[in-house]
């Protein structure tokens, strides 16, 4: 008698477990038709979105950084959690503006879910103590923090995954000197590149420059695409992070943003 009652309960557990996963499922496609009627960014369009943000709804920069930051950590767990990688080892190159700032709050994240990041942060920005905190915060974590230019080789040996937090929207081609053993590093590599917002390197609207330019495994735009997002390898993924966008000003840039799952802090894109 008994058993035949744990054999009912379990198969009825069975059809409620599937028809959850089903339904799941569904939400996966929706996302893929909301995204057609996704607005991508011009240069011009992004700054001013970050502005009003700062301006007109008085965010902080270290407040949309952390929050930039965390969905950046949750978005690369999807994307490559650390059982699926060689090793769990990865290297974070971070760049001296809030690109750089949303690269070592991932990092920090990063450390607190399974992975040993590892951080190159050639050129520091003295300006505020915002960067300083948060490279404080990374190194008061175990997180090794360097201006030494990683050897090529020893990435390939000792490392599962690169972060290209070099770059955002405001940069424009070339790249300076400093950066180029960098750059040719994440050209050169076998290793899978997520990249935040921007590949390094590109142009935020008319995408990747010349062959020498690298090209991302993954790209993680934050509050909407650019425009440069459109010239992504079907290859790539792409995500969505940085859920922080109020309706009034979606609804003034005409970003048609998709909808979040959910508590998720990422959409996937394709």
């Amino acid at each position: 008698m008994l058993l035949a009652v744990i054999k009912q309960n379990f198969a009825l557990f069975s059809r409620i477990y599937a028809t959850s996963i089903s339904s799941k499922s569904l939400l996966h496609p929706l996302t893929k038709v909301q995204c057609r009627n996704m607005r991508y960014l011009n240069q011009q369009e992004a700054i001013s979105v970050d502005e009003e943000l700062f301006n007109e709804y008085k965010f902080s920069v270290d407040q949309l950084m952390e929050l930039a930051g965390l969905s950046c950590a949750h978005a690369i767990a999807d994307a490559y959690p650390p059982n699926s990688l060689r090793t769990n080892k990865v290297l974070i190159c971070c760049g001296p503006g809030n690109n750089g700032g949303d690269g070592l709050v991932a990092a920090r994240h990063l450390s607190l879910m399974s992975y040993d990041p590892f951080v190159y942060y050639p050129k520091r920005t003295d300006k505020t103590d915002l960067f300083k905190n948060l490279q404080h915060q990374a190194e008061r974590m175990g997180i090794t923090v360097t201006a030494d230019c990683p050897v090529a080789a020893r990435v390939e040996a000792e490392y599962g995954l690169i972060v290209d937090a070099l770059f955002g929207f405001s940069f424009k081609p070339p790249v300076r000197d400093a950066f180029k053993p960098i750059m040719e590093l994440l050209h050169g590599t076998k290793l899978p590149i997520v990249s935040v917002d921007i590949p390094s390197g590109w142009d935020v609207e008319q995408g990747p420059q010349s062959d020498c330019d690298i090209k991302p495994d993954c790209l993680i735009s934050l509050t909407a695409p650019k425009l440069c997002a459109k010239h992504l390898s079907n290859a790539s993924k792409h995500y969505l992070g940085g859920r922080f966008v109020p309706a009034k000003l979606e609804e003034k840039y005409s970003m048609a943003l998709p909808q979040y799952n959910g508590r998720d802090l990422f959409v996937r894109l394709n």
